[in-house]
């Protein structure tokens, strides 16, 4: 499928819109892109009609651009010489046929002088005479630089004198491979062949290879020149196949200068291993900096622990003492760090900046809810599993002992009792009263004891929960990093996926247009 080049071009803005939006590209890029031009010579004319060649003369001051189309036309429908020694307007000369859809709204019609005809040997071509590209006025610059896109063939008179014009020459080798180009060394009853065979080697030198150069002096009739070639050449071009094909080398030059210019972007967006190796960075810069933040946890997470023994519940200020100034650097020195590597690779930074930026102030948050988590579960159960079962005895002992010895020594003040009464014997004396008292509170005091002892410190129990916090929140924001490159890594390839789709729609191209003969005169007035 053929897709119109103006369209790829309104998706090229748009995906720019949207790249530049979320940090993919930068201004600079996007406001190249935003600059591409979209228009061509058929959006001049009536595309339901077989449209005419468009030619356009195009020099410098003084070189006798108006003069050439006046002879051509027979008249003088441009003003020359001394009426106007610098072009400050477009000239237009076409059939009356010839209706123009509509002129752009940067070509204001005050602007353009038009000229109409009814000579049938020129009805397939519009002459446009433009403004002196030398001239120190910028506005006449920019007027050519309007009108370029709207041109088939362009016709690049010089002089003897004015042939090495520096301006027009940049020109001609910014814009060469987007148009055909016959060149005229006007004024030639007053040049040398010296001259024109340093000309020649100029255009070598631009890649053209076989110019067509023609050798005009319109300002004396009597002298013999080319002018005659040069009308029968334009009037040969002036077929529907060589402007299709003129047409069809203009988009394709323009889409395949999109294209480079899309491929620039999607290497700036980088690809999927560049993130995947951006991740496993920020894994191995993130265990450096956890093993020294951890170290210098340790002071911080002992004050912590011991005030969290003495009372229920920290404040948020202590919590604070922990992810402190100091620990907020070290995480954005290693954001930063992180960053710096992205740039040095050649990736998106303004994106990857937009991505980490709400993370900058998240980790405190993070260490803050896992520490307070890990050290309220440390408090509800402190020490080993193995320790809280031995306590969980003692204290079965420290009731059920008691209750044992009061039993046993109950049932021997009953017995004794009851023997002492069936054998007249003495009744349990001091000893025994004695005895079972110690009995009784030996069996209490023991387990009271070891329980006592060995009781879990708080404070042990909350540094351990401290620590254990302090872990999980290093985990947890190495893994916050982690899913922020992913979700980047996502979004590149959606953005990347949009570029790629107007590429191959650049690259698409089913039409069938007659391929330029290299022995051809068409051929010799183009150059790649």
């Amino acid at each position: 499928m053929d897709y119109d080049y103006s369209d790829l071009v309104a998706n090229t803005k748009r995906w720019a819109e949207r790249a530049v939006a979320a940090g993919w590209i930068d201004q600079h890029t996007a406001r190249q892109l935003e600059a591409i031009d979209s228009r061509t010579p058929e959006s001049l004319i009536d595309r339901s009609l077989s449209r005419p060649l468009i030619v356009a003369f195009m020099g410098g001051t003084g070189v006798g651009k108006s003069t050439l189309l006046n002879r051509l036309a027979g008249q003088a429908i441009a003003r020359t010489g001394i009426e106007r020694p610098t072009s400050r307007e477009v000239t237009m000369y076409r059939h009356r046929a010839v209706q123009l859809s509509k002129l752009p709204e940067n070509l204001p019609f005050d602007e353009i002088r038009q000229a109409e005809h009814d000579d049938e040997t020129n009805k397939n071509v519009i002459w446009i005479d433009m403004p002196d590209f030398d001239s120190t006025a910028l506005h006449n610059q920019e007027i050519v630089r309007q009108w370029l896109p709207h041109i088939d063939v362009l016709i690049y008179v010089v002089s003897p004198e004015r042939y090495r014009d520096n301006k027009a020459w940049r020109l001609l080798l910014a814009e060469g491979g987007r148009h055909a180009w016959l060149f005229v060394m006007n004024q030639w009853d007053r040049g040398e062949a010296v001259q024109y065979g340093d000309f020649k080697e100029q255009l070598s030198v631009a890649g053209f290879d076989a110019p067509i150069i023609f050798k005009t002096a319109c300002g004396e009739p009597d002298f013999s020149d080319e002018f005659e070639n040069l009308a029968e050449t334009i009037a040969a071009l002036a077929t529907e196949t060589t402007v299709k094909q003129l047409e069809y080398r203009n988009t394709q030059a323009r889409k395949d200068a999109l294209k480079m210019r899309l491929a620039d972007c999607l290497n700036h967006v980088g690809n999927d291993l560049d993130y995947r190796n951006l991740a496993e960075r920020w894994r191995r810069s993130w265990q450096d900096t956890g093993r020294t933040l951890q170290q210098g946890f340790e002071w911080p997470l002992r004050h912590l622990a011991g005030y969290y023994a003495e009372h229920d519940k920290a404040s948020k200020q202590q919590q604070s003492e922990l992810w402190d100034a100091w620990a907020q650097s070290r995480f954005e020195d290693t954001l930063d760090d992180l960053i710096l590597h992205a740039d040095a690779n050649g990736l998106a930074t303004a994106a990857l900046k937009r991505a980490l930026l709400q993370l900058r102030g998240k980790a405190e948050k993070l260490m803050y809810d896992q520490t307070e988590l890990a050290v309220r579960q440390a408090l509800a159960n402190p020490g080993h599993a193995a320790h809280r079962a031995f306590l969980k005895g003692m204290r079965f002992c420290e009731i059920v002992l008691p209750l044992g010895a009061m039993s046993f020594v109950g049932y021997q003040v009953f017995s004794g009792y009851y023997h002492s009464s069936l054998e007249y014997r003495n009744y349990l004396g001091a000893n025994f009263a004695i005895h079972s008292v110690l009995f009784v509170g030996l069996s209490w005091l023991i387990p009271f004891f070891i329980l006592k002892k060995l009781k879990p410190s708080l404070e042990k129990a909350a540094l351990k929960g401290l620590k254990k916090g302090a872990a999980i929140g290093l985990i947890q924001i190495e893994a916050e990093i982690v899913n922020a490159i992913e979700r980047l890594c996502q979004q590149r390839n959606e953005i990347a996926a949009e570029v790629e789709q107007i590429i191959r729609q650049c690259e698409s191209s089913q039409e069938s247009i007659e391929t330029i003969r290299i022995d051809s005169r068409l051929a010799r007035m183009l150059v790649d």
